[in-house]
């Protein structure tokens, strides 16, 4: 499989073997006792939210979809299933034809979740929905995890933009995965090319220090960046003694200077001093660029601050403490044999230690108050109230095994400026708390 033809962003063998092997041995032992056929409903959900999060951001979906479409099980893939001796022939023969040929219901890119939330629903038969377990909950956990910190830093940074920078500080891969899960979050741009090549995500960039320390002075580089990249450029003034540096960028590019970018001291303190210088040399235009190590706290610590817009690296794709969205996939009804129409039976998973789970096909809706803002996440496995019918948040994102719901990733972004502002206005607060509205379950 040429997976350069199913645009992905690097070469990889397919994503039928983004899985852990335990799915293959199910499907290898209910193949063998008739009951891979059975019709399932697994679904997505997380019991709670991370520490002091007050809501979770959807992310990743359209990833989802294209994991999905793309999972099948090439010759070389087969080959390693053989080889590793992992399955046997029946389940070979049965693995070449994969075609995820169900249905998946979910909440649409960007919206926002809370615990017990049906987050994503597949159905189809055992067997070919046990297999999607891995990749749809590494996808979701990730970049789900990423959004909700980019969006508790864009409603820190209030107007000001944010740009993504974090492509140095995880893998590859991921980094352009954080970077099209900050975009959905509320960050304006990103530096990874890989993110803007793939998913159209603006890019920005200009230089490091590495750059100012090439040439003999300052006033060197910042001649050499102006004469290339205009006078709308962003020098960086932190290498040596800011305030000169400041002073002779003025005088290379003019008052004309796009902005000044600060990656390290006191961002709190530098960048009133460097306002203040800016605006005594005729640079009233100039923006402040400001980056070094930032979060969601930091960003609110500088909001009376004069910056004009955030860098945020290593916070944003670590998940700003929370790397992961500790999202499950669970098995919650099933029919009750394997004759064709046979009804579905609620199951569930019953333990100590909080793992327990609600079984039944759920639907999800969000109930408003009398002045139009969210006050409660209703789940339930029986008929929708009228009430709600039409606040309903699942929606058809395949359909017989066909993709669609697919979108540009700007209405994904706009969905959840939407539904971050239909919250109550605590959703907003970076203090710790509970989720900003309960979850109730209907029967």
């Amino acid at each position: 499989m040429n997976t350069a033809d199913l645009g992905l962003p690097v070469d990889v063998p397919s994503t039928a073997l983004f899985t852990d092997q335990y799915e293959l041995t199910m499907l290898r032992a209910a193949l063998k006792a008739g009951t891979a056929g059975r019709r399932s409903v697994f679904e997505v959900f997380t019991r709670r939210l991370p520490d002091g999060r007050r809501y979770g951001v959807v992310a990743g979906t359209g990833r989802v979809l294209d994991a999905v479409e793309n999972f099948r099980f090439d010759a070389d893939v087969l080959r390693f299933l053989r080889e590793q001796d992992i399955v046997d022939e029946e389940t070979l023969d049965w693995l070449a034809q994969y075609r995820f040929s169900g249905d998946i219901w979910g909440y649409p890119e960007g919206e926002v979740y809370f615990p017990g939330s049906p987050i994503m629903r597949v159905e189809g038969t055992f067997g070919e929905c046990v297999l999607l377990e891995t990749v749809i909950l590494s996808i979701l956990n990730h970049d789900s995890a990423i959004a909700a910190a980019a969006s508790r830093m864009s409603s820190a940074a209030g107007d000001r933009p944010l740009i993504e920078m974090g492509a140095r500080r995880t893998h590859e891969l991921a980094a352009v995965a954080a970077a099209r899960s900050a975009y959905v979050g509320g960050f304006a741009t990103t530096s990874d090319l890989a993110a803007g090549f793939r998913y159209h995500i603006p890019t920005v960039g200009t230089s490091a220090h590495a750059f100012t320390l090439l040439h003999d002075n300052e006033r060197d580089a910042f001649r050499a960046q102006v004469e290339a990249l205009g006078r709308d450029t962003t020098l960086l003034v932190d290498t040596y003694d800011v305030a000169e540096a400041v002073r002779t960028a003025v005088e290379v590019a003019g008052p004309e200077l796009g902005a000044v970018r600060i990656d390290s001291g006191d961002l709190l303190l530098v960048a009133h001093r460097v306002r203040q210088q800016l605006d005594e040399l005729g640079a009233t235009d100039t923006k402040i660029v400001v980056t070094s190590d930032l979060d969601e706290y930091a960003i609110a610590s500088l909001a009376a601050a004069p910056v004009d817009a955030y860098g945020v690296g290593t916070q944003l794709v670590t998940g700003s403490g929370h790397p992961t969205a500790s999202m499950v996939y669970k098995l919650v009804a099933r029919a009750e044999s394997g004759a064709q129409g046979a009804p579905l039976v609620p199951v569930a998973k019953k333990s100590s230690g909080g793992k327990t789970s609600v079984g039944g096909r759920k639907w999800a809706a969000r109930r408003l108050d009398a002045d139009g803002h969210a006050e409660a996440e209703v789940v339930g496995t029986g008929p929708v109230p009228d009430a709600l019918a039409d606040r309903q948040l699942l929606v058809e994102l395949v359909k017989g095994g066909e993709v669609v719901a697919r979108e540009p990733l700007d209405a994904a972004r706009d969905r959840h400026a939407a539904a971050r502002a239909n919250l109550p206005l605590s959703a907003t607060q970076l203090s710790r708390g509970e989720p900003v509205i309960p979850t109730e379950y209907a029967q």
